[in-house]
C-alpha cells in the first residue's frame, strides 16, 4: 500500500446546528485504506463524512483533504475537491426517470466529459467492475436494492477517485447482499482506492477486516488502541447498535 496521505484531521471540531458533535477529532487516512467508522445514530459518523467533501464546516482544528486546507477552502474550489470524491448513499439516490447508463452518463457530462466514445467507454469500465454490465438498459425500479447498490457504487468510480466515502452503504440491504457489496468495496481498496465507510453492521465489521474507529462521546476513538476500554458492542445486547 502507498503511504500517499489522502486525508488528515488534527485537533477538529465538528458542529451540526451549532451543536458540537465531535471534538478533538484526529484521523490519518492513506490511499488503499479501508475503515470503519461505527457508532450510535446521532454519534457523528454521517457529520465525520460530510465534513470532508465540505458539506458540513470545520469549526477549529486542522483539516486537509487531498491538500486542500479545509477551513480555507474557497467556495468555487469545492466542485474539485468533490471531483477526487466517490459519494455512496445508503438510499442509492438514483434518478428514477432514466436507465442505469443515462445515470451515469448524466454524471460524466456534469464533470466536464463530452466525448461521446469516452463516456461510453467508461461507463462499460464501471459497470464492469461492479458486474452490472449487463444492466446498462435497466430503470432503477427494475433493480434489486443490491443491484441498485452497485451503480451507486459505478457512479462513484467514474471520476477514479483516490477517496471512497461510503454511508450507511449496507442499511438497507439484507445481509447477504450487504455482504456482497462490503466485499466490493474491499476490492476497490485493494486496489489503491481508500475507502470509508460508516455502519451499524457489527457482523460487517467482523467479517471484513478494516481498520475500526468509533464515534462516541463526540469523540473519534481508534479501536485498534490499547488504552480504549470500551470493546466494540454487540448489536444483540445493544438497542441502537454501533
Amino acid at each position: 500500500m502507498s503511504e500517499e496521505l489522502l486525508v488528515k484531521y488534527s485537533d477538529v471540531v465538528l458542529n451540526r446546528d451549532e451543536n458540537t458533535i465531535l471534538r478533538d477529532v484526529d484521523l490519518s487516512v492513506y490511499r488503499g485504506d479501508f475503515l470503519y467508522i461505527i457508532g450510535k445514530v446521532g454519534s457523528g459518523k454521517s457529520t465525520l463524512l460530510k465534513s470532508m467533501y465540505a458539506e458540513i464546516p470545520v469549526v477549529s482544528g486542522d483539516a486537509h483533504v487531498f491538500g486542500y486546507h479545509l477551513q480555507k477552502l474557497k467556495r468555487k474550489d469545492i466542485p474539485f475537491l468533490r471531483r477526487k470524491i466517490g459519494i455512496v448513499f445508503q438510499d442509492f439516490q438514483l434518478l428514477i426517470d432514466r436507465t442505469v447508463e443515462k445515470n451515469l452518463e448524466f454524471v460524466l457530462r456534469a464533470t466536464g466529459w463530452k466525448n461521446q466514445k469516452s463516456i461510453a467507454d467508461r461507463i462499460n469500465e464501471v459497470l464492469v467492475q461492479v458486474g452490472m454490465q449487463n444492466k446498462a438498459y435497466k430503470m432503477p425500479h427494475e433493480l434489486s436494492g443490491g443491484e441498485q447498490q452497485r451503480v451507486v457504487i459505478a457512479r462513484a468510480l467514474l471520476n477514479s477517485p483516490a477517496l471512497i466515502l461510503a454511508d450507511e452503504p449496507t442499511g438497507n440491504l439484507d445481509p447477504e447482499t450487504g455482504s456482497q457489496i462490503v466485499a466490493l468495496l474491499q476490492d476497490i481498496a485493494q486496489k489503491g482506492t481508500a475507502v470509508i465507510m460508516s455502519t451499524h453492521n457489527y457482523a460487517i465489521v467482523q467479517a471484513f477486516h478494516g481498520r475500526i474507529m468509533r464515534c462516541a462521546d463526540m469523540s473519534l476513538i481508534d479501536m485498534h488502541q490499547p488504552k480504549v476500554e470500551e470493546p466494540v458492542s454487540d448489536p444483540e445486547n445493544d438497542e441502537e447498535t454501533i
